[in-house]
């Protein structure tokens, strides 16, 4: 196991064959090929609270990092999603997979994803050369625009090292609203009229099946009781929001990390499309989904169906269709095909950063 990225760079020169990169090793992200883990490499290079930046190595733990943030009142505002208790995996998500899959949570459809935070990498690249790209203000990027490519590409141009994160203050209080006995359709339009309003709201979900919306606003705790009252007024179309203003309250995670499905058998796929056609994917995979669910307002649909049924047979997805959760057995591919314009950059650079074609094999997913 690499313990620096001098290590790194070597082992990544000296490979003969395809190389399966792998961190905590609970995404279920890595490919074939001889294993090569960048656990080793981990550890705060820089974290400085006042100017809201952190430097971390890739191997280091998420758990770690939002430890050492909250001594200082601070977090990672996109909100990563941890896959264990959905794919039944072990080990510690790390910071180098959550940029590689570009893992976001329902805090997403406020502030951005995870590349939105992303402010310089430092990752070695199929030729064992170390590359260095952005910096630790978000303004110092030049050349290619790696730092932003690295998140979502899965490993596929190059193997992380480092990152270099902006991070956020913690608000002083949150509140949830939630709306009950809602059709999507209903769901969609109540959350979209939340987004919509000045209220700034930082999580918009719905439970298909439990028929139940939620909505979010953080802030200062007068701000926050302000906010959802008129947010309440907003919704009165759709019902009456309760407002739920419990801390220990664990409904987002719940929302984000999906752990009563880990239990559950079947595929579990994840569709990112258009907010405005979340009811019309509900309807087409109604009478197939043992359960399905939505996040940011519609723009993501979860679905669990039995094994082998492919979604992307089923509907005609505008977005993306992604078999996050599958038997070993299951053909379906992983990943949606890239139209022939993508697949032609994605092949491109390939050809520059990853010429001998051993780093991961999976196509570049803008999660």
């Amino acid at each position: 196991m690499p313990r620096d990225e001098r290590d790194l760079a070597d082992a990544v020169r000296s490979a003969q064959g395809p190389l399966s990169v792998r961190g905590g090793d609970t995404r279920g992200m890595a490919g074939p090929g001889v294993a090569l883990s960048v656990a080793g490499i981990a550890g705060v290079v820089l974290y400085e609270p006042g100017a809201l930046t952190l430097v971390v190595r890739a191997g280091t733990p998420v758990a770690q990092v939002q430890g050492e943030l909250a001594t200082q009142g601070q977090r990672l505002a996109f909100e990563p999603m941890d896959h264990r208790a959905l794919l039944g995996t072990t080990g510690e998500p790390t910071m180098g997979g959550v940029i590689a899959a570009n893992v976001s949570g329902p805090r997403r459809v406020a502030v951005g994803a995870a590349r939105d935070f992303l402010l310089g990498v430092r990752f070695v690249d199929g030729n064992g050369t170390v590359i260095r790209n952005g910096g630790r203000v978000m303004k110092n990027v030049t050349g290619y625009d790696l730092t932003r490519l690295m998140a979502g590409a899965r490993g596929s141009l190059g193997v992380l090292s480092e990152v270099a994160l902006k991070v956020l203050p913690v608000p002083q209080a949150a509140a949830t609203l939630t709306l009950a006995g809602l059709e999507p359709g209903a769901a969609v339009a109540a959350m979209a009229a939340a987004l919509g309003s000045p209220f700034d709201v930082t999580g918009a979900a719905h439970d298909v099946d439990g028929a139940m919306t939620r909505l979010r606003v953080e802030g200062f705790v007068e701000s926050v009781a302000y906010r959802a009252g008129r947010l309440a007024q907003v919704l009165a179309p759709w019902g009456h929001a309760g407002i739920d203003t419990d801390p220990a309250a664990d409904i987002w995670a719940q929302v984000r990390d999906l752990p009563d499905w880990g239990a559950m058998p079947g595929d579990v796929w994840r569709l990112s499309v258009r907010p405005s056609t979340a009811p019309g994917v509900v309807a087409a995979l109604a009478g197939r989904a043992r359960a399905a669910r939505l996040d940011w307002g519609g723009g993501l649909v979860w679905a669990l169906l039995p094994p082998g049924v492919d979604v992307r047979a089923l509907i005609a997805v505008q977005g993306h269709a992604t078999l996050v959760r599958a038997g070993a057995d299951n053909p379906l591919p992983r990943q949606p095909p890239d139209a022939a314009v993508v697949a032609a950059l994605t092949a491109a650079l390939k050809a520059r950063f990853d010429p001998r074609g051993i780093l991961s094999p999976h196509p570049a997913l803008a999660g």
